[in-house]
């Protein structure tokens, strides 16, 4: 990103407005600078390019009354390193914090935060194991150079034929195509469950389920078993073709400046992926710091 590209203020007004950042986030829109100024409302950063397209996600109501969005996004203001430079020119006394912003910005932006699995995400075990053995990790220093030597041991995996690594902002964008003439290799075993929380609905194509909607799951416990008995016959081994959506609740204690602070902490150690939805937060003053309260919805596949 360069210091000089302008960016415009947006403001994102709805119930739970945290959740339209997936719906950007699929789009492949780059969110900077989030804060939750009230209960409804939040204020975000995007490139200018981007504007029309968090326009065409949630269409401005005011002018389209024939289309139905959730959250209504009004533009604030621009911008800029340009743009703000400007303004220093007139307050000396901002010199200082400008300067210091762009060292803290560019120091940010060597950072890996995330990772972001496009086209096959089957592989995405393999390709995440292939980042770190290349040096490339989250919440540490981005590892430029490695890219051909980590895209080497992804294009070694059979039914690979493309892969290519991109650093986007504070992500890291992990591209892996697979043969046409080929299926995708599937994983062996049972299904276990990634998360601790309630079954709220379960497809299961393949494999013996052991769990059903209602029931409440530990991480680890076993929801699909990899065998199938026919009828009038014995169990065979079977591939599980599996997917569940589970009811979760995560609780800490987080040590912040501020509510905002400890929610982004608490969101990036739950690690949510794009097909998991927050359903209700909380976010309390406690002795030490602040005590947050997630609920989600967790959506974990096996084959499917």
């Amino acid at each position: 990103m360069l210091f000089g590209e302008f960016k415009q203020t947006l403001s994102i007004e709805g119930v739970m407005p945290e959740r339209a950042l997936l719906r950007l986030k699929r789009a492949e829109i780059a969110v900077y600078n989030v804060k939750k100024e009230e209960k409804t409302r939040i204020v975000l950063q995007v490139k200018k390019k981007d504007v029309e397209k968090v326009f065409a996600i949630y269409p401005n109501v005011c002018y389209n009354v024939s289309v139905y969005s959730p959250y209504v996004v009004k533009k604030i203001g621009a911008k800029g390193l340009f743009k703000d430079l400007e303004t220093l020119k007139k307050r000396t006394g901002l010199w200082l914090g400008g300067i210091l912003f762009a060292v803290l910005t560019l120091f940010a932006n060597t950072f890996v935060f995330g990772v972001d699995i496009v086209g096959a995400a089957a592989y995405e075990r393999e390709a995440l194991i292939a980042l770190e053995q290349g040096g490339i990790k989250r919440f540490a220093p981005y590892q430029s150079g490695k890219e051909d030597e980590i895209c080497a041991r992804l294009l070694a995996i059979d039914n690979v034929e493309f892969c290519s690594i991109k650093k986007k902002g504070m992500r890291v964008q992990v591209e892996i195509r697979t043969s046409n003439f080929q299926t995708p290799s599937f994983t062996d075993g049972d299904m276990q469950a990634k998360h601790t929380g309630e079954i709220l609905a379960m497809t299961v194509l393949r494999g013996t389920a052991l769990k059903k909607i209602g029931d409440k799951i530990a991480a680890g416990e076993t929801l699909v078993e990899s065998r199938f008995q026919p009828e009038g016959t014995g169990q065979v081994r079977v591939q599980v073709i599996a997917r569940a959506r589970i009811a979760c609740t995560y609780e800490a204690e987080v040590s912040a400046i501020d509510e905002e602070s400890a929610f982004a902490a608490a969101y990036l150690e739950l690690g949510l992926t794009d097909k998991d939805e927050i359903e209700e937060t909380c976010v309390e003053k406690s002795e030490n710091g602040y005590f947050v309260r997630i609920l989600y919805t967790a959506v974990e596949t096996l084959n499917f």
